[in-house]
């Protein structure tokens, strides 16, 4: 999903066209409904084209560094992250691609202007689909990760390329099922404030079948989120339990070289599974901080009665911006998080240091 700005008005519309096919949402009824300004389209072009080039940018990266995943016990997670990179690159260019021409058309028809039902269903479905494939297959990288780092010969054994194909396919056609089930009269899709994007209906009047959509979207994120925390906790504690342990083996001189090749392996294979847990961490923990807000807010208003309006649309707009950052803070998780960028940043700031205590010792030692 890509971000949606709204931008303070100057005059104030009237003759607002709306489509007699869809009920307005409550925002509709305000007489002060405006239209959107050329900056705010210039936002949503910078961050949609920010956004498609990280993403990108770190496909190309995995691409050139796959060498690195060629071990079967490594490929699974490697065909996890192209999974959540594509649908955060597909979830800026689809969904941003509608709120764009949303944009264009109220500027050009200097108006706020309603979108057709069929156009407003799409667009809801396409935002319920991207919103939830990234949360789904971080899910899926986090027990991937869980089992092959407490549970190595069972992963090595069962965990195959195949099998995670089959996974991403599950869980992609669930989020599809659960999209798709508005084109077929089973809850809708209504226009959000301020009129640049399509959601389930979080406020106001709303049928069984909404409310129970709205719900299985936030109860699904909020439990992909939860039980990747989960298993981001359980794999950090594996690692360093099995840390701990190798630091306190005492190898004898014989061993030591007979068992030098096999302990370059093994090495190397623990650096690359610290690297990966700290990437997949890390987007877990950005994913939480974006999404939460967004996903909170729809569960509780299923439960609340109708309020304020206008605050609950400025909030489910901020959590809307937050949830939209995701999308481009994940690539750049992947890019700055390798290991050849920390061991670079280490080097750098070892020199650094070592530059600064010497420039003071040649100063304590004029004195």
């Amino acid at each position: 999903m890509t971000t949606f700005s709204t931008s303070t008005p100057s005059i104030l519309l009237q003759n607002l066209k709306m489509n007699s096919s869809e009920q307005p949402g409550p925002w509709l009824n305000s007489s002060t409904l405006l239209p959107m300004k050329s900056s705010s389209l210039g936002v949503s072009c910078f961050t949609m084209t920010f956004g498609a080039i990280s993403n990108l940018t770190a496909l190309g990266i995995l691409a050139k560094s796959r060498v690195r995943f060629r071990r079967p016990s490594k490929s699974p997670f490697l065909l996890l992250t192209v999974a959540l990179l594509l649908a955060d690159l597909a979830g800026h260019v689809i969904p941003g691609a509608f709120a764009l021409y949303l944009h264009t058309d109220q500027i050009n028809q200097m108006k706020a202007v309603k979108p057709t039902k069929v156009f407003c269903q799409i667009f809801g479905a396409s935002m319920v689909f991207f919103g939830l494939c990234p949360l789904l297959l971080g899910f899926a990288m986090a027990v991937e990760r869980c089992v092959a780092i407490t549970r190595p010969f069972f992963h090595a054994a069962m965990v195959t390329l195949g099998h995670v194909w089959r996974v991403v396919l599950l869980l992609s056609s669930l989020a599809f099922v659960l999209a798709i089930l508005p084109l077929f009269e089973v809850g809708t899709y209504t226009t959000q404030f301020p009129g640049t994007w399509c959601f389930l209906p979080i406020h106001g009047p709303r049928s069984t079948a909404d409310t129970n959509l709205a719900l299985a979207f936030s109860c699904l994120g909020l439990t992909a989120l939860t039980f990747s925390l989960l298993c981001n906790i359980l794999s950090g504690l594996a690692l360093l339990q099995a840390r701990k342990k190798s630091h306190n083996v005492n190898t004898k001189s014989a061993a030591r070289c007979t068992r030098r090749a096999s302990s370059t392996s093994s090495t190397f294979s623990r650096s690359l599974n610290v690297e990966m847990m700290v990437q997949l961490a890390v987007i877990t923990v950005v994913s939480c901080v974006c999404w939460s807000p967004f996903l909170i807010h729809i569960l509780v208003m299923q439960f609340k009665q109708r309020t304020s309006t206008q605050e609950k649309d400025g909030f489910i707009l901020l959590g809307l911006r937050m949830a939209s950052w995701n999308q481009i803070l994940d690539p750049w998780v992947y890019i700055l998080l390798r290991k050849a960028v920390l061991i670079r940043v280490c080097c750098a700031t070892v020199t650094e240091n070592r530059s600064f205590a010497d420039s003071h010792r040649q100063a304590f030692m004029l004195q």
